[in-house]
Order: structure tokens, then sequence, then C-alpha cells
């Protein structure tokens, strides 16, 4: 049977996807839910080629996977992956990511989490974006809003593509990447409002309990459509 699958994507580059799906690959063991987390492309690698948010999917997974299974598509520069690919003349391959899915899709998993790169709107080539093929795949998104000056336009500009892109939005998690952001509770009640589907949880700067926090973002998401462990 083939895994649950969901993307995860963020307002903005450093808005804390990778700390996010950590935090929820964290809360799937606890569970017991089979699950790992990938990264189909990645710009920024270390002398080994490997890029570190991919290192610390592929540390938290449930399952052991080769680096090359979780990242199958890494520059060596860290800039927008478009102009890496552009300078290293290895355009990104949405063949090579289609079968990528197909087989983190037949792994021995419950929940497969796929994150993304920078914002929703990722370019990939001259006309395409890495939202056109999560489009195309008919994933599931859940969305990271970095609680900072600026995300109520960032969090609805996303919202807004994401369904533009014909995707379900099945939650979102407030990551407060700002320790000294002004109204920050104020901000989340306003989202909360504006945003069509469920906040799962708030994450605080430095969290004192992450492995109650992980519990509980996966515990609301699995309430949400879509996300079933079944």
């Amino acid at each position: 049977m083939a895994a649950n699958s969901l993307f995860i994507t963020a307002t903005d580059t450093d808005a804390g996807k990778t700390f996010v799906s950590c935090l929820l690959l964290q809360g799937y063991t606890q569970l017991g839910v089979a699950a790992a987390g990938v990264k189909p492309i990645a710009a920024g690698a270390d002398e080994h080629g490997q890029n570190s948010d991919a290192l610390l999917l592929q540390r938290h997974s449930g399952i052991a996977l080769p680096y090359a299974v979780v990242n199958p598509i890494c520059y060596q520069a860290a800039v927008a992956p478009h102009l890496a690919a552009l300078s290293e003349q290895r355009p990104v391959d949405e063949t090579m990511l289609n079968r990528a899915l197909a087989n983190w899709q037949q792994l021995p998993l419950q929940q497969l989490l796929i994150e993304g790169a920078g914002g929703w709107l990722l370019p990939i080539g001259k006309q395409r974006y890495l939202a056109d093929w999560v489009g195309a795949q008919q994933l599931p998104v859940l969305l990271v809003v970095g609680m900072k000056l600026g995300c109520l336009n960032h969090a609805m500009l996303t919202v807004r593509e994401i369904a533009r892109s014909g995707c379900t939005l099945v939650g979102w998690v407030a990551n407060c990447v700002d320790p000294a952001m002004a109204l920050l509770e104020q901000n989340i009640a306003d989202l909360q409002q504006r945003i069509p589907a469920p906040c799962l949880g708030v994450v605080p700067y430095n969290p004192a309990h992450p492995q109650q926090l992980a519990a509980t973002l996966v515990k609301e998401l699995l309430k949400t459509s879509g996300c079933n462990t079944g």
C-alpha cells in the first residue's frame, strides 16, 4: 500500500520547514507511525555533496534511507536552485522527481513528508515552479508560517497560490522565528480567522518541551482529512 504523502511548504526561506518537519517525524515515531522525510531539491551542500536540511530529515526518519533517496537533486551553491542548476549545467529533471516520488510512495511507510525548498513558488526552470509539480502530483500541502513582521501578507499570498495550484491545504503551523515579534498572539489569531485550514499548533522560539510539542502536532495533523494512517 502506498504511503500517505504530505508536501511541506513555507512562507519563505528560513521559515522553519525543516524544523517543523523534524518535529513531525519525531511525533510520528512517538505515536508508533512509520514515517520518513525527504527533500526532492536542495541547494547548498557540504564537502560530501550533502545538504544539511536533508541530513536532518534522514536522521529523524523512522526508517534508514540512503542520502541519495532522501535528496535526489542537490546543488552545491546555497542559492536559488534554478540558478544553481544553470551554473552547474544540471537542469532540474522533473522526470527524476516523478520517479523519486513513485519510489518513495512504495517504501514501507505509513506517512511520507516531502519538504520543499524556499517558498511555494520556487522556480525550477524558465516557466516552471516546484508548485507546478506538486499540483500535477495532487499532493496535499502543509504550510509553515514563519511568524515575523510581514507574515500576514506572505501567508495569505501563499494560501491563495496553493489554492490556485489546485492543491489542498490540510493545515498550517505558526513557527515563531522572531522571539521579539510584536503582537504575536494577535497575528496568530488573525491568521486563524483568514486561513481556511486548521492551525495545527504554535511552535515557540526554542521550545521547552519539543517531544510533547511533536506529538501534539502529529495528533492534530492526523485529525485532518487526507492525513490518516490507514
